[in-house]
């Protein structure tokens, strides 16, 4: 998911994408935890992906506040 796709999203969309991916997060670390889990990789590209949809919903909040 790059920040380019994410910024024709609207808000909606972005505030569907955190949570999808809060709750994807979420049982990665339980996976985690439980030592279930096979893709480590997927907890450090989840945690980007969250930050990146966080950027872009500030940005478009910054937009609308001016």
């Amino acid at each position: 998911m790059s920040a380019t796709e994410l910024r024709e999203k609207s808000l909606d969309e972005l505030r569907e994408q955190l949570s999808t991916l809060k709750k994807e997060a979420f049982n990665l670390r339980f996976q985690q935890a439980t030592g279930q889990l096979e893709n480590t990789a997927r907890v450090k590209t989840v945690r980007r992906d969250v930050a990146r949809v966080l950027t872009v919903l500030n940005a478009k909040a910054a937009e609308a506040a001016e």
